[in-house]
This record gives structure tokens, C-alpha cells and sequence, in this order.
């Protein structure tokens, strides 16, 4: 009773604050974890990057099985445009005629639910027919814009090496900087915004090669190659009678897009792995047979669609396969050979793989976050 009156004559606040607060005392602190073994405890950020993983892999597998209902085989080229749209990059995708170029973009393009303008690239093709153009309305006598295809989400470049170089360069802001200036008004582009463009090798006759700084801005570039025997049958069969690109229906949104990219961007890459991602990098600058490195660019977009790959199989990090995997299809484009390579018949992706082989892979037994 003593040590009670002693409390409430040097409490500051008062003899009825103190009897509230004896009175009132929780059984557990007011801050900080509970003891109870029954309480409701938030989850681990490991259970939270697990239930991320499973979403990116539930979106992949939606558009996989869209894309396959109409492109047969070319798994590997589906997960590697992926990776892109899940890193929202643009894609280069480059063979002979007829492999099914155009028609793989436009199966993609459907898959996901947003705008979508397809640009046919001819030599006569204007910059204004891509990012659009002022028109002098005579009523409110005022110029009023007129959006190109290019304010799209989704743009299909088709045959972009068919337009000439002028034509070409009017993609270089919309690609890098996500919005186009027309008569000095620059406008910003719809999100996301990708660009798939299709080329034919540049030895055909009436193609242009495009400028480095474009070619530079595409994230990765993609050949698609011949069918197998039994997968061109596939084709014969499935393309009798009609085309399945117009039962296509989106099986994606937006919205699902960006929280595939802001996932992917979450997942861990080790510091071992960053080392090892650099000095693929420098090999290529310090290289006899290259003209033309990496740039930091292209380092960045190597890290990036590393992080997508391992969430896309189903990981929260990277491993040393992601990075190898990925390092041809990333880098290959950025490069340029010098002019002995030229003289020798050296192919890019020669040297390129050589690069690969001798550098020292990193071994760690867990590359995941500790």
C-alpha cells in the first residue's frame, strides 16, 4: 500500500492516470511480436516471394498456351519474348520470309489486352506515318494532332528494315524514352508500350540495316529458324482450313503486366553473379575481334531478363544458367565486329560464344537471398 501511495504522488500525470493504467495493463506488450502461439503471424518476405513466382508463372502459362494455339513449337522463342514483355522491352525478331515472324508478334500482340497498331515499313514510309501529325482544322482554325500508330501499347514494326534510315530513326525516342515530340510538343506513350519489329537479314535485296543507336535499344533479338519435319506438318494441318490467329482472344491484362514487371524486378541476383555478369561485359569491350562492345545498356538489360527468366522457371534468384542462357540473344546485337573479324568471316555470335566459354562460371551452393 505504501509503494502505491509513493506511485501516485510522483506520478506527473496524476493519481487516476496511474489506476488506469494498473487497472487496464495488457497481457502482452503493446508493441513488438506476440507470444501467443495462436495469433495470426503476416507472412515471411520467402512466402510472399513464393506466392510472386506463382503468379509470374500462372501469367506465362496463360499466354504459352495462347501463343501455342496458333505457333507450333518454338517454346524456347516464346519463353525468351517473354522474358522481354515481363521486362518491358522491345524485341527484334529477325529471319528469312515466311518462318512465321509476323505472325508470332500478332499472336502475342492479341494475347494481351491492350491497343495494338501494326506499322507495314516500306521505302516510301514517312517519320509523320509513325509518330503522327499536326492537321490545321479550319473551324477552330488551330492545329490539331493526329496520333500516329505508334500511340499504341502494342506496335508491330513489320519489315522495319524495308524503310530507310530517316524512316527508321523516328522510333528512337518512342523506344528509349516512352513518348514522341511532334511540331515541340512531346506527348507521352500509353503503358506499356512495346515494340515487336520484324526484319529480314540485311543481305536481301531492298533492306537497310538499321542505325546502332536503334538497334542498341531493342532488348533482345530473336531468329526463329526452320521447323522441325513434324512440326511443319502440325502446320499444314492446322492451316488448312483457317487461320486460328482469329480465334485469338486476350488472355492477360495490363494490369497483370505490371505486376509481372515489378515482381521481376524484385528478384535477388547475387553479388557473385554480378561479377560474373561484368566480366562477360568487359571481355566483350577489351576483345580483338570486336569493334564494338557492350554497352552499359546492354549490361542492364542482361540483369533485368535474368531476373525475368528465373521468376518465369519459377525462382526468387538467378542463377549462373539465366545469365548464360540469355547472354547471346541480349548481347549479340550490341556487338560489332572489327575489321579483321570482317576479313575472316568471323561471325558475332562466334566470338560471342568464345567470350561465354572462357569466363570463369561462378560456384556458390545457394545463390538466394540470405
Amino acid at each position: 500500500m505504501l509503494g502505491v501511495r509513493r506511485l501516485l504522488s510522483g506520478c506527473p500525470l496524476g493519481p487516476v492516470a496511474v489506476l488506469i493504467c494498473c487497472c487496464f495493463q495488457p497481457k502482452q506488450p503493446l508493441f513488438g511480436p506476440t507470444k501467443n502461439p495462436l495469433s495470426t503471424q503476416s507472412p515471411t518476405v520467402t512466402d510472399t516471394a513464393l506466392i510472386d513466382i506463382q503468379r509470374i508463372q500462372e501469367i506465362a502459362q496463360a499466354v504459352r498456351e495462347n501463343v501455342a494455339r496458333v505457333i507450333v513449337g518454338k517454346d524456347d522463342v516464346v519463353e525468351l519474348l517473354l522474358v522481354a514483355l515481363f521486362c518491358e522491352g522491345h524485341v527484334l525478331l529477325e529471319d528469312v520470309p515466311g518462318i512465321g515472324k509476323t505472325t508470332l508478334a500478332k499472336t502475342l500482340a492479341r494475347s494481351i489486352g491492350g491497343s495494338f497498331q501494326r506499322i507495314q515499313f516500306t521505302p516510301d514510309l514517312l517519320p509523320s506515318d509513325i509518330t503522327g501529325v499536326s492537321i490545321f482544322n479550319q473551324q477552330t482554325q488551330s492545329f490539331e494532332y493526329r496520333p500516329g500508330p505508334v500511340m499504341a501499347q502494342i506496335v508491330l514494326a513489320d519489315e522495319i528494315n524495308r524503310a530507310g534510315p530517316r524512316t527508321q530513326s523516328a522510333l528512337l525516342e518512342a523506344m528509349e524514352e516512352r513518348q514522341v515530340t511532334v511540331d515541340g510538343v512531346t506527348r507521352p506513350l500509353p503503358y506499356p508500350f512495346l515494340v515487336l519489329a520484324t526484319q529480314n537479314p540485311v543481305e536481301l535485296e531492298g533492306t537497310f540495316p538499321l542505325p546502332e543507336a536503334q538497334v542498341d535499344r531493342f532488348l533482345m533479338r530473336i531468329g526463329l529458324g526452320y521447323p522441325q519435319r513434324e512440326e511443319e506438318r502440325e502446320i499444314l494441318h492446322r492451316f488448312r482450313a483457317n487461320n486460328p490467329l482469329v480465334e485469338i482472344k486476350p488472355v492477360v491484362t495490363t494490369d497483370e503486366i505490371q505486376l509481372a514487371n515489378r515482381i521481376c524486378r524484385e528478384v535477388y541476383v547475387h553479388p557473385v553473379l554480378e561479377d560474373y555478369l561484368l566480366d562477360l561485359v568487359n571481355a566483350s569491350r577489351s576483345n580483338d575481334a570486336l569493334a564494338l562492345g557492350v554497352s552499359p545498356r546492354g549490361s542492364l538489360a542482361l540483369y533485368r531478363t535474368s531476373q525475368a527468366l528465373a521468376a518465369i522457371r519459377g525462382r526468387h534468384y538467378v542463377v549462373p544458367d539465366d545469365i548464360k542462357h540469355l547472354a547471346t540473344p541480349v548481347l549479340a546485337h550490341r556487338l560489332s565486329p572489327s575489321v579483321d573479324a570482317r576479313l575472316h568471316g568471323r561471325a558475332i555470335t562466334d566470338v560471342l560464344a568464345t567470350i561465354i566459354a572462357q569466363t570463369t562460371v561462378p560456384v556458390e551452393e545457394v545463390w538466394s537471398e540470405a
